[in-house]
């Protein structure tokens, strides 16, 4: 149990830490953030949509950027507090209360569980949510800035299956000499020429106002021309090359569950649906994919204990100790190979099921390993 004299300190050293990560995360994730933000314009510059659709998508993205920096960050934070506290003396306070390093060690454990608890929530709830929100605005853009993307003498191919090229562009909005080639099917097509044309919004709908062209239809057994005053052609029906399905990443935690039930325990391919209607199917390669996905989802946050565990091996040498600093940087070296170690184990994680059970078994028996080595060390220290 502890005593008030305990939860004073506790709570000073909890809340020290609490404050140093959040200010850490917070400015790191939003330097990130920022960084791929500034990669996200190709929405705008080159795929044409509005600055709606880039805002929402990159500001769906943040909670995906903090989940993955929050294991450094909690590394980090975990070092510096502890460390900090040992360089002035007030680690000290602890002992004076009878606070053994063995008890000080498990309720940074326990601590540890709040962001454990908090990594779960970003990666296997609200993460994919958003990303799969974020998807949407892409899938039903109507590519508001078409007119900027319709520059003179050059080939537009924004939109799938469309190719625009135009000779003279008078205002953002009024052209001369204007071709378009629309690939119909594999083996059918339509070339459109008109030596005037403009952008016009009817009622909502994006069309081109072509004048004084002709249309050349083509297919695998003729080819037909002819002659147009003026007609309209719509850009609704052509959609942007930006990808909108969805990745696996943006499915729910509960459909993946689902689709390795029904893989491994049923042994049947099965279609699965998302709540946007994207056709899963449940085969072997995506299975993989899933594991994968599970692994980052569900596994890898707990490597925050085995984090956390290594960050206590501070404890094992004061500062007045021979090679203290050298411990340090060992500590750090040790921790963050962790980290990167715990990434690595994403890729690994699919590739068969025998890998699978090896990699989500191992932080729990890392974790395990590292917490025994260390209560013998800190037992060892204490006789």
């Amino acid at each position: 149990m502890i005593n008030f004299n305990e939860k004073i300190v506790f709570k000073k050293f909890l809340s020290d830490n609490t404050y140093f990560f959040l200010l850490c995360a917070i400015s790191l994730s939003l330097i990130v953030w920022i960084i791929q933000a500034v990669n996200f314009l190709d929405f705008i510059s080159e795929d044409g949509h509005s600055f709606d659709i880039y805002f929402y998508f990159t500001a769906l993205n943040y909670p995906k950027i903090f989940k993955n920096i929050l294991p450094f960050i909690f590394f980090i934070s975990l070092f510096y507090t502890i460390s900090k506290y040992e360089d002035k003396n007030e680690l000290k306070i602890f002992w004076i209360n009878g606070i053994n390093k063995i008890k000080f060690s498990n309720v940074l454990i326990k601590y540890t569980f709040l962001f454990f608890i908090f990594q779960i929530f970003l990666s296997s709830l609200l993460s994919p949510i958003l990303q799969d929100r974020a998807r949407s605005f892409l899938k039903t853009s109507n590519m508001d800035f078409f007119p900027s993307l319709m520059q003179e003498k050059k080939f537009i191919d924004t939109v799938d299956k469309l190719t625009i090229f135009i000779e003279n562009k008078n205002s953002s909005e009024e052209f001369e000499n204007i071709f378009l080639k629309d690939d119909l099917s594999s083996n059918k097509s339509q070339i459109i020429y008109a030596k005037k044309g403009f952008l016009k919004d009817v009622n909502g709908v994006r069309k081109l106002i072509l004048f004084d062209g002709k249309f050349l239809n083509t297919d695998e057994k003729k080819t037909t021309v002819f002659n147009f005053s003026q007609t309209e052609f719509d850009l609704t029906n052509y959609v942007t090359k930006s990808i909108t399905h969805p990745k696996v990443q943006e499915l729910t935690t509960f459909l993946l569950l689902r689709c390795n039930y029904s893989f491994y325990v049923e042994k049947k391919l099965t279609r699965f649906f998302n709540f946007r209607d994207a056709n899963i199917l449940c085969n072997e390669n995506f299975v993989k994919e899933i594991n994968q996905e599970l692994f980052d989802r569900l596994i890898k946050p707990l490597y925050l204990f085995l984090i956390a565990v290594i960050a206590c091996f501070l404890l094992t040498r004061y500062k007045e100790t021979h090679k203290y600093k050298f411990h340090k940087i060992y500590i750090f070296g040790i921790g963050i190979v962790t980290i990167i170690f715990s990434e690595m184990s994403v890729n690994y994680a699919g590739k068969s099921l025998n890998n699978t059970i090896v990699f989500y078994i191992l932080p729990l028996l890392l974790t395990l390993i590292a917490y025994l080595a260390l209560r013998s060390k800190l037992i060892y220290k204490k006789k």
